[in-house]
């Protein structure tokens, strides 16, 4: 069974959650603070994370990067009482692969919940039979789900790998950034197209081209391509 661990510190938002999620069909978990709630994380037992930012002891924002800091992959969608560009950035950048803001709708929730679950497994290339793809110096295994440089791994996030895969699938076209959106996020996203921006900045400082980018180029007012 799919376990979902709920960070959450308002008590009718806590009931909502496990109950509804619960009638779906998953296992749930409930921490009300952020220490506890990131302690829980730390163990490694659950499939994704439901984390709200303003949270006692340890704000959402602080949780989310200790466990990225500390390789814990686990899917981190990350619930906001404000519906600011600010914090869904913020939240990204530390390491969460989704964000929404209170009041939310449980059914949109519950879409996107079902999109980063079905993310974080390894997808098969379409029209592909090869496991991997080569690009200069890196291997995308999509078998094993790993990126490398030569001998070295490179920790990638479930959502960076989806969107180094999509990418990687697309090579010399041109990506616009709402189609990015689209094809990885997989739903009508309520946040702007700078989710995309954030990730790709992400993805560049993984492969190490951050300041001269050579596989992932930009096409000013355009949109994306990929470089082999």
């Amino acid at each position: 069974m799919t376990r979902i661990l709920i960070v959450e510190d308002e008590p009718g938002v806590q009931m909502t959650l496990e109950d509804r999620l619960q009638a779906e069909g998953y296992e749930t978990s409930v921490k009300g603070d952020g220490i506890s709630g990131q302690e829980e994380a730390e163990t490694g037992e659950y499939d994704l994370m439901i984390l709200d930012i303003m949270l006692p002891g340890r704000d959402g924002f602080a949780v989310c990067q200790n466990l990225r800091s500390k390789k814990i992959n686990t899917p981190i969608l990350m619930l906001t009482a404000r519906n600011t560009n600010l914090d869904s950035i913020m939240g990204l950048r530390q390491g969460a692969d989704d964000y929404m803001a209170k009041p939310f709708d449980m059914g949109l929730l519950l879409a996107r919940i079902e999109a980063l679950l079905r993310r974080s497994n390894l997808p098969t290339a379409k029209n592909s039979t090869k496991p991997y793809f080569e690009f200069g110096d890196f291997t995308l295994d999509l078998n094993t789900g790993t990126l490398t440089r030569k001998d070295d791994k490179i920790d990638l996030l479930a959502k960076e790998f989806a969107l180094l895969q999509y990418l990687v699938k697309h090579p010399g076209e041109l990506l616009k950034r709402d189609t990015i959106l689209d094809e990885v996020w997989g739903y009508e996203s309520e946040t702007t197209t700078r989710t995309v921006d954030v990730h790709i900045a992400k993805l560049r400082q993984k492969l190490g081209e951050s300041e001269l980018p050579r596989h992932i180029q930009t096409l000013r007012g355009r949109g994306y391509k990929f470089i082999p």
